[in-house]
């Protein structure tokens, strides 16, 4: 049983992470290093990172800096930041490419939380489906005869236990998340 649990409980932290991981993609107004996390720049033809391929630094509430390793790089940088779903519009100097962050409209706000609503329902639907198949699982168990009735019993408590401690941490990330965006 506890094997079901272990697994059910990997499981609902994928999901969680994940979670918490694209609410870091999502701009809040505010210049943070982690909005270019999944940017993606073609160094010699390979997708790779651009916290690989530069330092970058925040400079301001509203001012990111990207300083290339490799100076030849930099218009490859560039394209990729114009190329990201970020609504940046980075300025080139030739040494640094400086990232202005603008400020969020209203309309675009409301946006914002609405996906960050769609991600916490997705990472709701892998808690669920987890919990779902460690329900299963004791079942098959106890019908097989391998757990009796109130060990099944018990593991199914067990795992609603699990799923509403996940569903909660999901709840608390997004009320956070929506705070930090709707704050101007």
């Amino acid at each position: 049983m506890k094997e079901v649990f272990a697994e059910a409980e990997q499981k609902m932290k994928s999901a969680v992470d994940h979670f918490h991981d694209e609410l870091k993609r999502l701009r809040t107004g505010r210049a943070s290093v982690t909005l270019l996390d999944h940017v993606l720049v073609d160094y010699y033809g390979t997708p790779t990172p651009l916290k690989s391929v530069a330092t970058v630094n925040v400079v301001d509430a509203t001012m990111l800096m990207a300083q290339p390793y490799d100076k030849s790089q930099i218009s490859a940088i560039e394209r990729a930041l114009l190329k990201s779903d970020l609504g940046v519009n980075p300025q080139n100097d030739g040494k640094v490419i400086r990232i202005p962050v603008p400020q969020l409209t209203e309309e675009r706000r409301k946006e914002l939380v609405r996906k960050a609503h769609e991600l916490a329902e997705d990472a709701r639907n892998g808690v669920r489906q987890a919990r779902r198949d460690a329900n299963d699982r004791l079942k098959k168990k106890g019908k097989d005869g391998e757990i009796g009735a109130d060990d099944e019993h018990r593991g199914h408590e067990e795992a609603q236990k699990l799923h509403d401690r996940y569903i909660q941490e999901i709840a608390t990330a997004l009320e956070h998340k929506e705070k930090d965006i709707l704050t101007v």
